[in-house]
């Protein structure tokens, strides 16, 4: 089966329809998303609306602390323009909105998989796995072979041998990895709404799970719209800059 993998869609319309459309031309037989479908981006309630009417098809989805954010509490960790942002997507969500993603689970877990939001480690805790070490401990804390994340906005793959040597590199678009079935493995798509490496296209993978390959993807969209909705709602305009330079 072939499973489209999205996570940090952070209310970006225009990404999330450019890359479901690349995972439906490619065949994407069933589909996981990975936390914070909201945040940042001007249009949470059809990005809301959207994973919701796939979750109604059989979609995995976890919930991210954006997610946890806008449906209660707002961590003190949280700087003062994703606050800004949390308040603004909480007054355009409906009560039916609130409720899925308050009712999102922190993993899932399907064929030797785990999807997850952050470090399976402590799942709440909302860690960032940004090495070697991070990715490790994460792999340790789960018996899945395969552990799906997001939270860091860049494109990852980390390996751990049966002796315990880890690998890291950075994996290059649309090319089948093979994931060797004698290691595991902790993979980041990257952000579909807000690339954070320098690539303004987004990001989400693809996994055959017959094949046992995990390929990354990049696709282009019309990020200078987004920003503009982000201007139009008064968000901070540092949320619509960063879209056009992927930072």
């Amino acid at each position: 089966m072939l499973i489209a993998i999205l996570t940090d869609l952070h209310s970006n319309r225009e990404a999330l329809s450019a890359c479901l459309a690349s995972a439906e031309q490619r065949g994407a037989q069933r589909y996981a998303f990975l936390g914070d479908l909201v945040g940042y981006g001007a249009d949470p309630g059809w990005v809301v609306d959207t994973v919701m009417a796939y979750a109604q098809s059989g979609a995995l989805v976890v919930c991210g602390n954006h997610d946890e954010a806008v449906s209660g509490e707002v961590r003190r960790q949280m700087n003062p323009e994703a606050r800004r942002a949390v308040e603004w997507t909480r007054s355009q969500l409906n009560e039916k909105q609130r409720d899925f993603l308050r009712t999102l689970p922190l993993t899932a877990g399907s064929h030797d998989c785990l999807f997850v939001h952050a470090s399976a480690a402590n799942p709440a805790q909302w860690s960032y796995i940004t090495g070697s070490v991070e990715a490790v401990r994460s792999m340790h804390a789960t018996h899945s072979r395969i552990t799906f994340c997001g939270h860091v906005h860049d494109p990852a793959l980390y390996n751990l041998s049966p002796t315990g040597k880890v690998a890291a590199f950075t994996p290059t678009p649309d090319y089948a990895i093979p994931l060797s079935s004698h290691r595991r493995w902790l993979a980041i798509p990257g952000a579909v709404g807000q690339p954070r490496d320098g690539n303004p296209a987004a990001c989400y993978a693809l996994f055959d799970d017959a094949r046992d390959e995990l390929t990354f993807m990049r696709v282009p969209y019309d990020h200078a719209s987004a920003a503009e909705k982000i201007i139009a709602a008064g968000l901070p305009p540092a949320f619509a800059s960063r879209l056009a330079l992927g930072l």
